[in-house]
């Protein structure tokens, strides 16, 4: 026993591990890992050149810096976001022209970027941020998405045009081109020049389109082009200028020069997706200009931060506030009720950046020297051992600090908790540890707002809810770099000897930084191997039918529609209405709670409970999704402000009416005639007598599996379970004594509907099988005196095909009609279709926006284990 115990314990370590090296290879992984290694790579540089250059010195020249050249920086750094803002402007233009004004869409372009270029993840920081601004214009997420590709490109063109200058102009000093002689040089930038302008020319010559996996991409107009570039060079030439004017006239080279070493240090700051370039930018300018032993120099770096970064970031962040509360006014009907508007939804965002601020000031604080006199007054009440054990706790305080603002950004109430305790104790070590009564006053105050709003934080959640994702990780990573420089910039005069981690003094500031270094990377070496190993996985369908509560089977067999037989399937979690009226059945995957259908019982219970289902959905940190619905309840899910999304169409025969006579229906006839001649005998058997043909219905069921590229599908579809299938009676299609099709029949209550779910048949057997097998099915429920048969749905089918459509029903539209290599879905209307139903809109209602997206996946995963699969016949 204590063997096999052991082997199934190494069997766990084996896939833990093999978990870990398989999740660092993921594109979702790789991306911020290697943002964060270029970052550590920048910063391992700049503390390799800058010598001996102490943090006193970069102190002395920041206060040496002339107040001439910052105001010209900050007028440079206008101009700069003024073209930025003209990328959005012309950007809307092409894209929402009429839906969007220029005074908006500059406004989103000036707070789009004031905000991703100082916090970093450009594309997915600037598209959330514009995308709260232009949602109150009525555009989608695909129009965001859009003005965000054609601003990139003019950002792009502007950054291609300025090399081929540069390099035309003043070839002989770039630094990284002297093996090239100037003549190769200015060909180079020629040859750059050129390629521009053969663009241009091609693009002047009429509308031009570039045709990509079938769609077609509109091309700009040459003048249009020209402006685009035109003001992306501005943009980019103006910023370089901000730093060129602050740094020393000694080393600045010739403006051409410095303008592609700009260029240069920002496109690596971009790939790096570090804050704002954070330690890139800077090793890239050092090493270009060859000054990493000037003070003066990095100081004018550090004031270049602060002007072109963090002053518009506070701006923006500030701007966006407003308008956020300027959209909530008309919502608002009493004074305390527009303060509770529109202070309440910026308290998690808000305390979230605060929380991560106070873990940065912990963390720099335990990196730099203390004051002296301070230590002196501590040195006299206060043991030793409490002020190395506090330096060391303040530093793990602001490591974790930074961790939880994640967990407060998503409304955890246990992140909330944890961060107010954490904030209590990094104020009590920071007093402990140096007398830093500032640090105190501040982490109380935000542990204050924290504790005044504990409403806003109302999502359950434990340590997995806001384990560190990798751009989470990412970002960990860069923080603790960059403080680190900081620190051995601090002690730069201060001789490594390996018997300074064991010292202990009052005056051994270095030997703490040391210790709390190693102690930080420790812990966070262990969160990342805890989140990659931990990483969030879509759950796996229950391999065994999961039980049914009696109230569901109950108002299953009730219901006056088929698709709740669905919920016997045994691999759906229920939701049920307090009175037990109505029941909501559920599969999550990501971070998407997705219903299957509307939920079933009275109405009443039944809106009540979307609600219920959205809260708790919300309270988990989750989006509530609804898949599958029809028309009778849309109201409840606007009033939840989702988005609804046409997914097809449900086809549903009468009865009443249905018969084989008639032109019409000569196919059928002919079916059923030529079923007859061929020896294929139709019949339904009893759910009881259904357990004993099950080995013949699997053996039916394989053979057409077999034929199939994908897999059985779940959660919306039936699939071969023998407990699923005893549920239910069996139609069956004989050939002698052989079973050669079959379907479980699905029976509402009070005869008002009819349907089949699981069909599966021999291939080969007759070419007139399935028109047999429904006709049959029909002329039998009509001799039951059926109200309805229902013949499942059509997908993508009866999408708006009109350029003014939502994206959603043109890309629907196109895969609708082009997708056959995939999927047959004009096919499989076409079929439905001959039995002329009555055709009901199916929808999806789920959150709108960049979400949009990523819901999708979730709901083909939780359908086919893949977003490809599903497409697969």
């Amino acid at each position: 026993m204590q063997q096999a115990e052991t082997a199934v314990e190494e069997t766990r370590g084996q896939r833990s591990v093999q978990q870990f090296w398989v999740g660092l290879l993921e594109p979702r992984v790789l991306g911020p890992l290697f943002g964060a290694g270029l970052v550590v790579l920048a910063v391992v540089v700049i503390h390799q050149i800058t010598g001996r250059v102490h943090l006193n010195d970069i102190y002395a020249a920041l206060a040496q810096t002339m107040p001439a050249a910052v105001a010209q920086s900050l007028a440079l750094t206008v101009v700069s976001f003024a073209a930025m803002a003209l990328y959005d402007v012309m950007a809307a233009r092409r894209v929402a022209a009429g839906r969007v004004s220029d005074r908006l869409a500059a406004f989103a372009g000036m707070i789009g970027y004031g905000i991703s270029n100082a916090i970093g993840f450009n594309v997915f920081i600037g598209g959330p941020v514009r995308y709260r601004i232009y949602q109150s214009a009525g555009l989608d997420a695909a129009d965001v998405g859009r003005i965000v590709g054609v601003s990139f490109l003019t950002f792009g063109s502007g950054i291609v045009v300025l090399a081929g200058l540069a390099l035309v102009l003043d070839p002989a000093g770039v630094a990284f081109l002297k093996n090239l002689s100037p003549f190769a040089d200015r060909l180079i930038g020629a040859a750059i020049l050129l390629a521009v302008a053969v663009i241009m020319l091609w693009l002047a010559g009429g509308e031009r389109n570039v045709a990509l996996l079938g769609w077609r991409l509109p091309l700009p107009s040459a003048g249009s082009a020209l402006a685009q570039i035109l003001v992306g060079a501005v943009d980019i030439a103006a910023a370089a200028a901000a730093l060129y004017v602050l740094l020393p006239a000694d080393v600045a080279p010739g403006f051409a020069t410095f303008l592609l070493l700009f260029v240069v240090a920002i496109t690596a700051g971009v790939l790096s997706h570090a804050p704002g370039g954070l330690g890139v930018l800077e090793a890239t300018i050092l090493v270009g200009l060859g000054a990493g032993t000037r003070p003066d120099v990095m100081a004018a770096l550090i004031v270049f931060r602060v002007i072109y970064y963090a002053i518009p970031l506070v701006f923006a962040g500030v701007s966006l506030l407003v308008f956020e509360a300027y959209r909530a006014r008309a919502a608002v009907r009493s004074v305390s009720g527009r303060a509770a508007a529109v202070v309440r939804p910026v308290v998690a965002p808000l305390s979230a950046t605060l929380v991560f601020c106070g873990g940065v000031v912990l963390l720099l604080s335990g990196n730099l020297p203390a004051e002296n006199d301070r230590m002196g007054f501590l040195s006299d009440v206060l043991p030793l051992p409490f002020a190395e054990a506090s330096h060391l706790l303040a530093s793990l305080v602001g490591l974790m600090l930074i961790v939880l603002a994640r967990g407060l950004y998503r409304r955890i109430a246990l992140a909330r908790i944890f961060s107010i305790l954490l904030l209590a104790a990094g104020a009590a070590f920071s007093l402990l540890k140096g007398l830093d009564w500032e640090e105190a006053t501040i982490l109380m105050l935000v542990a204050g707002l924290l504790f005044a709003y504990p409403k806003v934080f109302y999502r359950k959640g434990n340590w997995r809810s806001f384990r560190p994702t990798p751009t989470w990780l990412a970002l960990i990573v860069i923080v603790l770099a960059v403080l680190t420089l900081v620190g051995f910039l601090a002690y730069r005069h201060v001789e490594y000897q390996s018997s300074l981690w064991w010292e202990f003094a009052w005056d051994g500031d270095a030997p703490r930084f040391l210790r709390a270094t190693l102690a930080l990377v420790i812990v966070a070496a262990a969160l990342s191997i805890d989140a990659l190993i931990n990483r969030p996985h879509q759950p796996r369908p229950a391999k065994a039918p999961q039980p049914v509560p009696e109230a569901v089977r109950r108002l299953i067999a009730a219901s006056r529609d088929t698709h709740p037989a669905l919920a016997l399937l045994g691999d759906k979690r229920f939701m049920l209405s307090p009175d037990e009226k109505a029941f909501i059945m559920y599969g999550i995957a990501g971070r998407s709670w997705i219903t299957l259908c509307d939920p079933v019982g009275e109405p009443e219970a039944a809106r009540g409970l979307i609600w219920q289902f959205a809260e708790a959905a919300d309270r988990a940190g989750a989006r509530a999704v609804f898949y599958g619905i029809g028309p009778d309840l849309l109201t409840t899910y606007l009033d939840l402000g989702l988005a609804i999304l046409k997914t097809g169409e449900v086809a549903r025969v009468d009865l009443a009416q249905f018969t084989l006579q008639g032109g019409a229906r000569a196919d059928f006839r002919h079916a059923e005639k030529r079923a007859e001649r061929e020896g294929l005998v139709f019949s339904v058997v009893p759910m009881a007598d259904v357990p004993a043909l099950l080995p013949e219905l699997r053996a039916v069921s394989d053979a057409w599996l077999a034929t199939k590229a994908g897999r059985e599908k779940r959660f919306s579809l039936g699939r071969f379970d023998e407990n699923y299938l005893s549920e239910f009676d069996c139609a069956v299609i004989r050939k002698g004594n052989d079973i050669v099709a079959f379907a479980n029949l699905w029976r509402s209550g009070g005869k008002s509907e009819l349907s089949v779910d699981l069909m599966r048949y021999r291939h080969g057997v007759s070419k007139i099988l399935m028109d047999a097998l429904f006709a049959k099915l029909l002329l039998h429920g009509k001799a039951e005196g059926y109200r309805w048969f229902n013949l499942g749905a059509a997908p993508l089918a009866g999408l708006a095909d009109h350029p003014l459509a939502s994206t959603w029903n043109r890309v629907g539209t196109f895969i609708y009609r082009r997708g056959d290599e995939f999927y047959n879905f004009e096919g499989l209307r076409a079929f439905k279709q001959k039995f002329d139903p009555v055709w009901t809109p199916q929808y999806l209602a789920c959150p709108n926006g960049l979400a949009l997206p990523q819901v999708l996946v979730d709901v083909t995963n939780l359908i086919s284990g893949n977003p490809i699969r599903i497409f697969k016949r």
